[in-house]
C-alpha cells in the first residue's frame, strides 16, 4: 500500500515537471520580465521617509478646584476612548488646525525646496513655479498622508507621516500633534471658558451698576441728603445687602447650572433619550427633594447665627450643631446618589457614562441652588420688612446706602468666582501628553528594494508557474502514453521526437531507420515493428497495415515508411504503398518521381512492374501514388484496386499503406475494409482529443479492424517512467561512443 502511494506521488511530481519543462521558454520569459521590472521600479523609486510622534492620551479627571459631590468614577472602558479619540485625530477640525500651521510655518520657513507632498511641483509645459497648496488641499492630503495607531493595550498613539523630504515628514507629524492637543484642550476647557466668560459679563455688569449706586449716593449726600443712621440701621443695612448678594449670586450660579445642565442633557438625549427621563424622574424624587430642601434651610439658618453671633446673640456651639445636621444631611444625599449612580452606570454604555456622571451632578447642583435662591427670597423679604419700618427721613438714604453695599458684596462674590473660573480654565489640563516629537529621519522608510526585487522575484516564478499551468490546463492535447491509456485507448507504441528533423535542409532524413539506423528513433521503429507483430493473435493473417491519422500533420507518412523500413530490415519482403490520392507525400521522404503510380496502373496505362519503385534499403519496394485523379473515393472502392491489393498479398510478406486522415475524408474508412490491421498515428502536444475521440468513432463504426494507436513525436526526455528513460540513456551512450570514435 505504502509502496503504490510513493509511486503515485513520484508520478504526480514528474507530471509538473513535465509542465513546466513543456513550458520551460514562457516561464523563462515571464520570470526574466517580472526580475528585470522589479529591478527597474526598486531602483528607479524615490526614497520616502517617515516620521512619528508619540502622544498619551489619558481620560479626563477634571479640573483641580472641582469638589464633586462623590468621588471619581473608576476607569471604564479605556480602549473604546482611545479608539472615540482615533476617531477625532481623523477628522476634519484637526486636519484644518495642522493645516494653518503648516501655511504659517512654511512662510516662516520660506524654503519650498524642503516641502515635496504640501507644494504643487512646477509645471514643465508652463510657466508655473512651484507654490504651496491651499487649506483646504492640504487637509485633504494629510488625511492619506498621516497614519494614526494605538498600541495594543495602552493608551499610546502614534502620529506617523511620510514624505520623500525628510524635514517634511518630521514638521507634518509634530504640527498634527500639536493641533490635535490644541483641540482637545479647547475640548476640556469648553465648559469653564463658558463659564468665565458668563461670569466676566456679570462682573462687568455688576461694577457699572455699583457705580451708577455710588454716583446715586454721592449725588443724595451732595444735595444735603446726608442724615446719621443708627447702629441698629446700619447693622440691618449690612445684614440685608450680604443676603441680598447671596440670592444674586445664587441666582447667577443657578442660570450657569440650568444652561450647562440643559447642554449635558441634550448630548444625552441624542445617546439615550430613555435614560434623560429616568434620570430627571429621580431628581424629582421626594425624598431627595426634602433632603436638598432642608439642607438648604439648615445653611441659611446657618449663615443668619453667622451673622448673629457677632453681636452675641447666638453662642459658638449653635453654630456647631448646625454644622452637625448639615454634614448628616449631605452625608445622606451623598449616599442616594451614590447608590442611584452606581446602579445606573452599571447597565450603561461606555460613551454615555461620563455623560449621565455630568447630568446626575449638575442636575442635584441645580435643584440645592433652586432652593437655596427660594429660601434666600424669603429671607430678604424678611429683612425688606424690618428695612420699610426705618424712619421716613431715613429711608431714602439707607435704600441707597443699601444698594450700593448690596452690589458692592456682589461684585466682590463675582470677582471671586470668576477669578476662581479662570484659574479653573488655566488649571484644567488637556488629556494628552506628547511622549516623543518627532525627528527629522536619517535614512528611509521605503522603498526597501532588497524586498521589492523579492517579491518580483517570487511573482515572475509564480507568473510563469500559473501560466505553463493554466496553459496545460486549457491544453487538449495528447502529451504522453499515459494520456491515452487514461481514456481506455490502446497504444502499440511510440516514436521519439526527431530532433534532427529538418525537412528545409535534407528531404530523405525522415527515412531514417535506414539513414540513421543507431538513432534512438531507429531503436523505437523496430520496437514498434515488434509490437504490431504482436499486436494480434493470428499473426500470419495480417499482411495489409493501414496507417492512418485523425487530421494533417500528426506524421502518419513518417510512421508507414519507417515502420515499412523497419519490417524490410526484418528480412520481410515489405510494400509501402501511398494511397492518400489528395496528398501524397511517400515519394518526398525517399526522393522518387511521383508519376507514374498507382492511379496510371488502375487506369491500366502502365504495367505493374513499372509502378513498382525499389528503394535504398533491400527488401523495400515503394509504391507511390502517381497523378492526383479526380474521384479518389471511387477509385479506392474499385475492383480493379481490391484485386490489386489480393495481387500484392501475393507479391509480399507486408504491405503498410500511408492513408488520408480519417476525419477529412472518407478515402481512409474505403481502404480499411481491405486491410487486415488498422493503426491511428496520434501526435504528442498536437492531436486534440476531441478530434481523437472523433476518429475513433469513424473507425469503430466501420466495422474494421482496429487494433490502436501509435504516439508520434513523443519527447521522451522531459517524461516519467522507467520505461522511456532507457532509450534517452542508450542513445546518449551510442553518441558518446560515436565522438569517442571521431577523436580517435
Amino acid at each position: 500500500m505504502s509502496s503504490n502511494s510513493v509511486e503515485v506521488r513520484e508520478q504526480g511530481l514528474g507530471h509538473y515537471y513535465n509542465i513546466l519543462i513543456d513550458n520551460l521558454f514562457p516561464f523563462i520569459l515571464i520570470s526574466v520580465v517580472a526580475i528585470v521590472v522589479a529591478i527597474v521600479y526598486a531602483i528607479s523609486s524615490i526614497n520616502i521617509y517617515k516620521s512619528t510622534t508619540v502622544l498619551k492620551i489619558s481620560k479626563p479627571s477634571g479640573n483641580i478646584l472641582n469638589s464633586p459631590l462623590m468621588p471619581e468614577f473608576q476607569d471604564f472602558g479605556s480602549d473604546r476612548f482611545i479608539a472615540n479619540e482615533i476617531e477625532v485625530l481623523k477628522s476634519y477640525k484637526v486636519r484644518e488646525i495642522a493645516a494653518n500651521a503648516l501655511i504659517d510655518s512654511f512662510k516662516a520657513i520660506n524654503r519650498i525646496d524642503s516641502f515635496k507632498v504640501l507644494v504643487q511641483s512646477a509645471s514643465k509645459l508652463t510657466s508655473d513655479k512651484a507654490k504651496l497648496l491651499d487649506n483646504d488641499q492640504i487637509a485633504s492630503i494629510l488625511s492619506s498622508n498621516v497614519t494614526i495607531e494605538q498600541k495594543r493595550g495602552l493608551d499610546i498613539v502614534e502620529i506617523s507621516s511620510q514624505s520623500p523630504s525628510p524635514f517634511e515628514a518630521s514638521l507634518i507629524a509634530n504640527l498634527y500633534a500639536q493641533a490635535y492637543k490644541t483641540l482637545n484642550l479647547e475640548f476640556n476647557r469648553n465648559q469653564l471658558t463658558l463659564v468665565k466668560a458668563f461670569l466676566l459679563d456679570q462682573k462687568n455688569e455688576k461694577l457699572s451698576q455699583l457705580n451708577s449706586s455710588e454716583e446715586l449716593l454721592k449725588t443724595f449726600q451732595e444735595k444735603g441728603g446726608i442724615i446719621a443712621l443708627d447702629d441698629q440701621a446700619k447693622e440691618l443695612i449690612t445684614q440685608l445687602s450680604k443676603f441680598e448678594a447671596d440670592r444674586n449670586l445664587a441666582k447667577m450660579e443657578l442660570a450657569i447650572s440650568d444652561k450647562t445642565l440643559k447642554q449635558y442633557k441634550e448630548e444625552l438625549r441624542k445617546q439615550d433619550p430613555q435614560l434623560t427621563a429616568y434620570l430627571e424622574n429621580f431628581s424629582s424624587e421626594e425624598y431627595l427633594k426634602n433632603l436638598q430642601t432642608e439642607l438648604a434651610r439648615l445653611e441659611v439658618n446657618r449663615d443668619i447665627a453667622l451673622i448673629s453671633s457677632k453681636d452675641k446673640t447666638v453662642d459658638s456651639q449653635t453654630i456647631k450643631d448646625y454644622d452637625a445636621k448639615i454634614k448628616e444631611l449631605r452625608n445622606k444625599l451623598k449616599s442616594k446618589i451614590e447608590g442611584f449612580k452606581t446602579s445606573i452606570l452599571a447597565s450603561s454604555p461606555e460613551e454615555v457614562k461620563l455623560i449621565t456622571k455630568n447630568v446626575i451632578e449638575e442636575e442635584i447642583k441645580s435643584q440645592s441652588l433652586e432652593i437655596k435662591v427660594k429660601n434666600l427670597d424669603e429671607i430678604v423679604k424678611s429683612y425688606d420688612t424690618k428695612f420699610n419700618q426705618l424712619p421716613k427721613s431715613a429711608i431714602e438714604y439707607a435704600r441707597l446706602q443699601r444698594g450700593r453695599e448690596s452690589l458692592e458684596k456682589l461684585y466682590i462674590l463675582v470677582e471671586e468666582k470668576y477669578q476662581e473660573a479662570v484659574i479653573n480654565e488655566q488649571s484644567q489640563p488637556g488629556n494628552v501628553i506628547i511622549i516623543d516629537r518627532a525627528r527629522r529621519p536619517a535614512s528611509p522608510a521605503k522603498p526597501n528594494r532588497l524586498l521589492i526585487i523579492l517579491v518580483g522575484t517570487i511573482l515572475g516564478f509564480g507568473f510563469g508557474l500559473g501560466y505553463a499551468f493554466l496553459r496545460n490546463y486549457f491544453d487538449n492535447t495528447v502529451k504522453t502514453p499515459e494520456d491515452l491509456k487514461d481514456k481506455n485507448i490502446n497504444v502499440i507504441g511510440w516514436v521519439p521526437q526527431i530532433q534532427s528533423l529538418d525537412k528545409s535542409i535534407s528531404k530523405d532524413i525522415e527515412f531514417i531507420i535506414y539513414n540513421k539506423p543507431d538513432s534512438v528513433p531507429s531503436e523505437a521503429f523496430r520496437a514498434l515493428r515488434t509490437r504490431v507483430q504482436f499486436s494480434k493473435v493470428d499473426q500470419g493473417n495480417m499482411k495489409v497495415i493501414h496507417i492512418t491519422s485523425s487530421t494533417p500533420g500528426e506524421g502518419k507518412t513518417l510512421i508507414a515508411s519507417n515502420l515499412a523500413g523497419s519490417f524490410a530490415q526484418a528480412n520481410h519482403k515489405t510494400l509501402l504503398l501511398d494511397c492518400d490520392l489528395r496528398k501524397p507525400r511517400v515519394h518526398t521522404v525517399f526522393g522518387m518521381t511521383r508519376q507514374p503510380g498507382l492511379v496510371e496502373y488502375l487506369f491500366d496505362q502502365v504495367d505493374l512492374k513499372t509502378i513498382i519503385k525499389h528503394s535504398k534499403l533491400a527488401n523495400l519496394d515503394v509504391i507511390t501514388v502517381g497523378t492526383i485523379p479526380p474521384n479518389p473515393a471511387e477509385m479506392l472502392g474499385s475492383k480493379k484496386m481490391q484485386d490489386f491489393i489480393d495481387l500484392m498479398k501475393t507479391m509480399y510478406d507486408y504491405i503498410i499503406i500511408d492513408s488520408p486522415p480519417i476525419i477529412s475524408v472518407t478515402d481512409s474508412e474505403i481502404i480499411a475494409a481491405y486491410c487486415d490491421a488498422v493503426y491511428l498515428v496520434v501526435s504528442a502536444n498536437y492531436t486534440e482529443f476531441d478530434l481523437l475521440d472523433k476518429a475513433l468513432d469513424i473507425i469503430k463504426n466501420g466495422n474494421v479492424n482496429f487494433v490502436g494507436t501509435i504516439l508520434n513525436n513523443f519527447v521522451f526526455k522531459n517524461s516519467y517512467g522507467s520505461y522511456y528513460k532507457y532509450y534517452y540513456y542508450y542513445y546518449n551512450r551510442e553518441k558518446e561512443g560515436t565522438r569517442s570514435k571521431t577523436t580517435t
